[in-house]
């Protein structure tokens, strides 16, 4: 018979949030698969649990080579647990390759459900959560990381990101210049620990707030909404654009782009701009 792949929810922080069932699994799985041996060893005494099977590394830098091992031994009837330093594997943890692999070899893949960082700050921020998106860790370079931001200055909907200590005070300026410095946002530090500290204030009163330690969920409110700009504001901005040497595709692209429209759509409206110059 196939084994099981067993994706565990760890706690971010506190041990006494592990479920009775996070227990259960770890004492009796075949391998225990951790991203941080030494924790899941000190989380494993802290509730009470003796790991009885074969415990393993599996981190950013090994997946790719125990992968394929992991995936025989399940193929031989093993069940496998797969754990991270916290919260759900696979979400901006490792796993999603062994996901992966396990699904393409036909292996069942379940989860023990467990603490998330992601839909705790959201809960905790004070934003809207009824539609969110999840962007994890942003690009580390600034030029790209600026590139994404602005590719998302529009999106209307609450964002969520992870973001390392050294790398916060930078990303929270680049976000007051690309979302406006006025945009609410909410950052959670050391979630569930004993230093856990929520503030909630605009991204500008946030980036000059200082330095911030620990593991860090950033919450921001979504782009207020906009109207969408009448047919005949579009086509006379499509035209602009033309006139200035731009291309049809590009000049649509570029209309498209500053109102968050269908690149198709606007496209179509540029082809009519075109005909109406040509005199059809």
């Amino acid at each position: 018979m196939l084994g099981v792949l067993i994706l565990c929810g760890a706690p971010l922080g506190n041990p006494a949030d592990a479920s009775g069932r996070l227990g259960e699994v770890l004492a009796s799985a075949d391998v225990v698969a951790a991203e941080d041996t030494r924790r899941l060893i000190r989380l494993a005494r802290e509730i009470g649990v003796t790991v009885s099977g074969k415990v393993i590394s599996y981190f950013e830098g090994n997946e790719e080579r125990r992968t394929g091992d992991l995936v025989e031994q399940m193929r031989e009837g093993a069940r496998v647990a797969l754990i991270t330093d916290g919260g759900m594997p696979s979400v901006s943890d490792p796993g999603y390759r062994l996901v992966v692999a396990a699904l393409e070899a036909g292996i069942p893949v379940t989860s023990v459900p467990g603490p998330s960082a992601v839909t705790t700050a959201l809960a905790l921020s004070g934003l809207p959560s009824d539609r969110f998106c999840f962007e994890g860790f942003l690009p580390r370079k600034p030029g790209e990381r600026r590139a994404r931001l602005a590719a998302l200055a529009t999106e209307e909907r609450t964002l969520v990101f992870f973001e390392a200590t050294h790398r916060i005070a930078g990303t929270l300026a680049d976000m007051a210049a690309e979302f406006g410095p006025q945009r609410r946002a909410a950052l959670c530090r050391e979630l569930t620990k004993t230093y856990e500290e929520i503030r909630r204030a605009t991204l500008a009163e946030l980036a000059e707030a200082g330095e911030f330690r620990g593991e860090i969920t950033l919450v921001v409110a979504g782009a207020p909404p906009t109207e969408r700009p009448t047919d005949e504001v579009l086509r006379e901005q499509i035209a602009e654009h033309i006139a200035a040497g731009l291309s049809k595709r590009d000049a649509a692209a570029a209309v498209a782009a500053q109102h968050g429209l269908s690149k198709r759509d606007v496209y179509e409206l540029s082809l009519r701009v075109q005909k109406l110059k040509d005199g059809g």
